[in-house]
């Protein structure tokens, strides 16, 4: 009778624990799923500001049409990276801020271009959207890495395997980005 209600009490505590740890996995690759919309609306905000900062400037640039063309060519494959995968779509948006990085620094070379008042409010609104998507980048991976470090300690990776959880992709920088910029003060 005692053994009896011990295991019934253990069987018990188990499937509590079992429930809270399966709860623990789901709270936190919801978070996950929340960052990555986060990232997503961001980039959606991206993709839409460029095409119309793109045509406010083709008309000052006739030299520069191949930083056009490469702005434009990034986006589209932005906007259509051909898999929901976060590597893919990571690589995709690393090459349209690298283009975009590009078109400022040709942005600066005309003084015209700089005092248009709707080149600067779009190359400010890209700015702020810039630093959101940074933003929602670093809380993404903050999210991740705390989803996944939960999927790989004991025990509640046990748990994770039976209920087939996954790890989750970090979303990185390219290695350009990576890089110290050299820094010349000479005059």
């Amino acid at each position: 009778m005692v053994f009896g209600i011990v295991l019934i009490v253990l069987v018990l505590l188990l499937v509590l624990w079992i429930i809270g740890a399966y709860n623990g996995l789901m709270k936190l690759k919801k978070l996950v799923e929340n960052a990555w919309a986060q990232i997503d609306v961001q980039l959606h905000r991206r993709h839409d500001l460029i095409p119309n900062l793109v045509n406010s400037v083709k008309g000052y640039m006739k030299f520069e049409q191949e930083t056009l063309e490469k702005v434009i060519e990034a986006r589209s494959k932005a906007v259509n990276p051909g898999s929901n995968n976060v590597k893919d779509i990571a690589d995709a948006e690393n090459q349209l801020t690298g283009a975009l990085s590009k078109l400022l620094v040709v942005v600066e070379k005309y003084p015209d271009l700089k005092a248009n008042q709707n080149v600067r409010d779009l190359m400010e609104q890209l700015t702020t959207t810039e630093n959101k998507i940074a933003y929602s980048r670093q809380f993404y991976n903050d999210s991740t890495t705390k989803y996944n470090t939960k999927l790989s300690l004991f025990p509640t990776n046990i748990i994770a395997g039976m209920f087939k959880f996954t790890e989750r992709a970090l979303f990185e920088a390219p290695e350009e980005a990576k890089k110290v910029p050299t820094v010349n003060l000479e005059f």
